[in-house]
């Protein structure tokens, strides 16, 4: 990450030639917020003075509360390469602060700094975050509205002409990489429409940035070619959803705290213990890290989506797997986590539930190297394998009851989040869908 002073802020702004600058920053639910501001506002900005009005903003806080600060993150600056030659837009990441000065606990970003802190307390002095982000693209209709229709029929891996979102994909990646991003991978997937890029993993702070910043590049580069991109787990019955899986490993001054040459598969005691830990709240951090109504279309058998609590090193069919490479590159891969996640939230429960295998010297279970598809209801059992929530209502109910992880999110932040997904919840369960008039309308 580059290391920004406001010197450096004011003359990069002064080259590139920029006129506005977005202060950006995140709700509870993931949205990206941002107040834009002309450059000759942007002292003023540096200068932590930008307020707005939080009581707008899903999650944050009440009328009568409502004065926020936005402290600009110097080392996110970026000017975003498609605006306008005459004008360029830049933008800035920013922490919410309260009006006395200290951090506002219901700000994701802020959050996941405070359980950061935690894990240098235990000695660890990197998270790493590697996500493989997965989307749809949807033709638009003459109305600039999204349709059902997709651009292509491609498959996992296919090229052109099966796969009509090439040049798109292209597109976002070259963009991507103007702005600093180092592109891994970048593919069809499995599904019709859907598409993978891979981007170079980070620390988890700036991991969660990226994230976020990339979604925003995939929508705007769609749009420019008739598309619309979506990370909605499961737009499309009888196809593969979209997941978003996080490579993740501790560090400690350089040194992969999940390698050891020497263990089992070559991982250390370190990285079993998270692994127990990630197992152990598995099925209670699944609210966040698959938040809404249609995350749990996607968390179902024959889609290559995880719906059981168990690790591997050799198939891809369990919650966790441990990819091939070691040394530095030592992960454990989380396979459930879908893109409408608010990256900063389940980064801050999926650290917490693994730092707490670490606290606690808990034991992971033995690997299940078998496809757990094809295993019957009592052969997990007798493995030991749970089932991740079957739906939001599950998976809020599980939440609750785990300490661990409403410490993780801090008192403010869970009880709104908590909130706004039952209410969510409560809609969706009153509502009266198609199918239930296909399926009763003639038949009572």
């Amino acid at each position: 990450m580059a290391k920004y002073t406001k010197e450096d802020i004011f003359r990069l702004a002064q080259e590139d030639n920029v006129k506005y600058i977005r202060l950006q920053f995140t709700d509870i639910l993931g949205t990206i917020k941002n107040v834009e501001i002309p450059v000759s506002q942007l002292e003023k900005a540096l200068d932590n003075k930008m307020m707005f009005d939080g009581s707008s903003i899903e999650g944050f806080v009440r009328i009568e509360e409502s004065d926020m600060y936005l402290f600009p993150d110097l080392d996110t600056w970026v000017v975003f390469p498609w605006t306008a030659e005459k004008g360029k837009v830049a933008r800035l990441i920013c922490d919410i602060y309260n009006p006395d000065g200290t951090p506002f606990e219901g700000d994701p970003r802020n959050n996941l700094k405070r359980i950061l802190k935690e894990m240098e307390a235990l000695g660890f002095t990197d998270f790493n975050l590697g996500p493989e982000p997965e989307f749809f693209l949807f033709k638009l209709d003459e109305k600039g509205e999204p349709t059902l229709e997709l651009n292509d029929n491609g498959g996992y891996f296919d090229l052109a002409p099966t796969d009509l979102g090439e040049n798109c994909r292209r597109d976002i990646v070259l963009e991507l990489e103007e702005m600093g991003f180092e592109i891994e991978a970048s593919h069809h997937e499995v599904a019709p429409g859907q598409h993978e890029i891979d981007f170079k993993y980070a620390g988890a702070l700036k991991a969660c940035d990226d994230i976020q910043t990339f979604k925003l590049v995939v929508k705007t580069i769609a749009r420019k070619h008739g598309l619309h991109a979506t990370f909605m787990p499961k737009p499309l019955f009888g196809v593969n959803g979209s997941g978003m899986h996080c490579n993740l490993s501790l560090f400690t001054n350089g040194v992969n705290a999940f390698y050891d040459k020497a263990g089992e598969l070559e991982l250390s005691e370190t990285a079993r213990q998270f692994i127990a830990g990630i197992i152990k709240h598995a099925p209670n951090f699944t609210a966040v890290t698959n938040p809404t109504v249609n995350s749990y279309k996607r968390l179902v058998p024959g889609y290559e989506a995880p719906c059981y609590v168990a690790w591997s090193a050799r198939n891809r069919s369990p919650l966790i797997r441990i990819p091939a490479s070691r040394g530095l590159s030592t992960r454990v891969e989380v396979r459930s986590v879908d893109p409408a996640a608010n990256p900063y939230l389940a980064m801050a429960v999926l650290l917490a539930a693994g730092l707490d295998g670490i606290k606690n010297s808990l034991q992971a279970p033995a690997p299940i190297d078998r496809n757990i598809y094809v295993m019957n209801k009592e052969e997990r059992l007798e493995a030991g394998i749970v089932d991740l929530p079957a739906t939001l209502a599950q998976a809020l109910d599980n939440f609750k009851t785990d300490e661990v992880l409403v410490n993780a999110l801090g008192r403010h932040l869970f009880e709104h989040f908590l909130e706004a997904k039952e209410i969510e919840w409560d809609m969706f369960r009153t509502q009266v869908h198609p199918w239930e008039r296909d399926q009763y309308m003639s038949m009572y």
